[in-house]
């Protein structure tokens, strides 16, 4: 049961106070792995993978049988000022095409036999040009982290979130900025597509967002509000309800990162219950990856969002779980282990 929300401190607190994994779960899968049919470490990643999931499951022996696949959608004020080489007004477009099955993660969650759901946050009221104020007010923050909160399925066993928002790996890359120092650029990428020109100006932008902010904010949810987006408070309040209730998290790619970015930065080991899905085509993903100490599934060079490598990696780890709860142990097989 997930605790109600009525303020941004009680969402803090309850990040601080979010549970661990299941040690006897936990030491009960290492040690099934090491009963299994096979020499030791030879599955590679599948094993501390498996190990991993069926701790959080609570579980030595796990499965994974009903997989919720989430995007979120919000539009940016910051678009005014040309970072994207698309009109904000595809953004509902696009969760128009979610909703009736016609995009690359309808195809991909279906194939993983994920249950998707699309929320839609306010795309008639963008948030504000962070340049010029802060992206959100707290209540707005709220709102958003609640929607994100709500929208996880107690019953799920993996969840994945995803994003749609014409613009938004400019505040992604903003909030990395901020986060983790640096510069502009180092942080700042083509997004769908931008010319030499328009990376320019988009660098400018966050830049200038960074600077404009960067004294207000203490933790991840004060980046949030000053940087961020309604999409991505959202994926970051669906990632915190999830290690609530102790369902593990693909992430995907640079946009779901900066947002699990907030949650890192605003309480110790509130990414534990993550894994990263892929490295995407965006140049710092992989930097964040480092800075979040995640090691990707997946490099297929995706660019695309929507949780669409995040949901291609759910194979991964379902294969993971294939292997070590269907293999036979040495006893069970008759098979001499020495």
């Amino acid at each position: 049961m997930l605790p109600q929300l009525s303020s941004l401190d009680d969402f803090r607190a309850a990040l601080a106070a979010a549970p661990a994994q299941d040690q006897a779960a936990l030491d009960g899968a290492a040690a099934r792995n090491g009963q299994l049919t096979k020499p030791p470490g030879a599955l590679g990643r599948l094993e501390d993978l498996a190990i991993w999931y069926g701790g959080w499951r609570g579980s030595a022996r796990p499965e994974i049988t009903a997989p919720q696949v989430i995007v979120f959608a919000g539009n940016h004020g910051v678009t005014a000022r040309g970072v994207s080489a698309f009109p904000p007004e595809v953004t509902a477009q696009m969760v128009i095409n979610f909703e009736h099955g016609g995009a690359a993660i309808n195809q991909l969650a279906r194939l993983a036999g994920a249950r998707m759901d699309v929320h839609a946050l306010e795309l008639d009221r963008p948030t504000a040009d962070f340049t010029q104020d802060a992206a959100m007010s707290q209540a707005d923050l709220l709102a958003a982290l609640k929607t994100g909160w709500d929208a996880v399925d107690p019953s799920a066993d993996l969840l994945v979130v995803g994003e749609m928002g014409i613009g938004n790996t400019t505040p992604a890359a903003a909030l990395a900025c901020v986060l983790f120092g640096g510069e502009a650029a180092e942080w700042t990428g083509r997004g769908t597509g931008v010319d030499d020109a328009g990376l320019a100006g988009k660098t400018r932008v966050v830049a200038q967002g960074v600077a404009r902010h960067r004294a207000a904010i203490k933790d991840g949810l004060d980046a949030l509000a000053c940087l961020g987006g309604r999409e991505i408070a959202a994926m970051a309040g669906a990632i915190a309800a999830a290690r609530m209730l102790r369902i593990p998290v693909i992430l995907d790619g640079f946009i779901c990162c900066a947002a699990a970015a907030c949650l890192a930065q605003t309480a110790d080991g509130a990414l534990d219950h993550a894994v990263a899905g892929h490295q995407s085509a965006e140049g710092a993903h992989l930097e964040l990856l480092a800075k979040l100490g995640k090691q990707p599934l997946l490099a297929l060079g995706l660019r695309l969002g929507e949780a669409s490598g995040a949901a291609l990696a759910i194979q991964v780890l379902k294969g993971a779980i294939a292997c070590h709860s269907g293999m036979a142990t040495f006893a069970e097989a008759g098979v001499t282990d020495s």
